[in-house]
């Protein structure tokens, strides 16, 4: 390649974001000058996404053309794969946008109340709590196929127009308009709020209503938003892998990780295991940090009965303490694990074992991720298909309702804890890895005695 094209090659990921970022403007726009909104706000925020996705796309090619028209095919086909000429980087980044929406639609049909799946679920609460959680764990969990085939299809046909430079730009792509998927992510947390909110200031019950419409279908725009980050995770984390094995391999030889080789396989053992132990020690912070806040607010009914009765004024600022110093200081613990396993194990085991380690924590990462993502959210708007009078004999204040509570309560810290932090979990310890390999691939202790 000449240093023309490789310039090329490094500037085209930088505009292709950059018009990403005026695509979802324009998405955000199209929403906020809508003369009319439609009854349904679900589909409008998807409106929103869909128009930011298109016009990237749109864009993106237009980009790919004009910077790749005037070189010569046959040297970047020979070095990067291009076999889609001077479009082949745009068909890449194409194929990971449309696997991100593909993903959103998917989270979307297993969380939303408008959709059998999350219905089913709300009916399975009339049986008790422990079907329930059976249900959502078997939602959750037939889940994760779909979109990992949709993962597949993007990761075979960018390799197939422009190699492992295409599955980086699939993965540029898949987060090229992220500001609009995280735009629509962020309505979740604000309705809830704002329904919260009218409750505790006893308003008119037709506002609840409305906002738990609106909470529901944050729900659903959450886990649309999980779907994208561990998708995007899961193909940087690919992309990386190539650079990783650059960077202890000499020049020119096959970068090839042997899953057949022990300290590879071991290393892909350790890896799945890892986002599970990440995962439990998550969800043990979420139950230390419940059970102080239970024991403080029996404190305050204790010693302050008046604030059952409206005469007396909660203690907020303690509560809120002791939520963000949960959250701060029960997550040291985690976020060292996917620091030092990776260097630890790459001056014990070697670069071999720690590549196996970066695959099979990234696999088991999309697993737990979607599964988690998208349990919590329908065990969620499960709750509120029945408190919207979606299941006969059912309502609030009822077993049926009781139960699908504690499905409710069960899928929280899935799918607001667990969920987005694998997609981190997994982006730092590939950074990890490959910034300290060139290191532990010269010193390592039993790397080069098991081959």
């Amino acid at each position: 390649m000449t240093r023309q094209q490789l310039d090329k090659c490094i500037l085209f990921p930088l505009i292709f974001v950059s018009v990403g970022l005026i695509s979802c403007c324009i998405g955000i726009a199209s929403l906020l000058f809508k003369k009319k909104m439609s009854a349904d706000p679900h589909r409008d925020l998807n409106g929103a996404t869909y128009v930011a996705a298109g016009a990237t796309i749109l864009l993106g090619l237009l980009v790919s053309f004009f910077l790749f028209r005037n070189e010569d095919m046959t040297v970047l086909e020979a070095a990067l794969g291009f076999s889609a000429g001077a479009l082949s980087p745009w068909v890449a980044s194409a194929a990971g946008i449309a696997a991100g929406v593909v993903i959103g639609m998917l989270a979307e049909y297993y969380t939303s109340a408008a959709y059998k799946p999350t219905q089913k679920l709300a009916n399975a609460s009339k049986e008790g709590p422990a079907l329930t959680i059976t249900s959502g764990m078997a939602l959750g969990m037939r889940s994760c196929m779909a979109p990992c085939i949709v993962l597949a299809a993007a990761i075979v046909i960018s390799y197939a127009v422009c190699g492992m430079y295409g599955i980086a730009m699939s993965a540029m792509g898949m987060l090229s308009f992220v500001t609009a998927t995280v735009s629509v992510d962020t309505y979740g947390p604000i309705s809830d709020n704002a329904g919260g909110i009218a409750e505790m200031s006893g308003l008119d019950p037709d506002v609840r209503r409305i906002t738990d419409t609106l909470d529901a279908v944050g729900n659903t725009t959450a886990a649309i938003g999980k779907g994208f980050a561990i998708g995007s995770g899961a193909l940087a984390a690919m992309a990386l892998m190539i650079s990783y094995l650059y960077s202890f391999n000499d020049a020119g030889t096959d970068l090839v990780l042997n899953m057949m080789q022990p300290m590879v396989l071991a290393g892909a053992v350790v890896g799945a295991a890892l986002p599970y132990l990440f995962s439990g020690m998550l969800i043990d912070a979420v139950a230390k940090a419940a059970g102080k806040m239970v024991d403080e607010v029996r404190r305050q009914f204790r010693q302050h009965p008046g604030i059952l009765n409206g005469t007396e004024k909660p203690d907020y600022r303690t509560c809120i303490s002791i939520s963000s110093k949960g959250a701060i200081g029960e997550m040291k613990l985690p976020s060292f694990l996917a620091i030092l396993v990776p260097v630890a194990c790459g001056f014990l085991f070697g670069p071999q074992f720690v590549g196996g380690l970066i695959i099979g924590a990234t696999l088991s990462a999309i697993m737990i991720a979607i599964y988690c993502g998208n349990a919590g959210g329908a065990w969620d708007n499960g709750k509120k298909y029945i408190e919207t009078g979606g299941v006969k004999g059912a309502a609030k204040n009822t077993p049926a309702h009781d139960a699908a509570v504690v499905g409710d309560t069960v899928g929280d810290p899935l799918k607001d804890t667990v969920g987005p932090c694998l997609d981190i979990f997994i982006k730092i310890i590939s950074t990890v890895s490959l910034v300290i390999v060139p290191v532990f691939a010269q010193y390592n202790l039993l790397g080069q005695m098991i081959k």
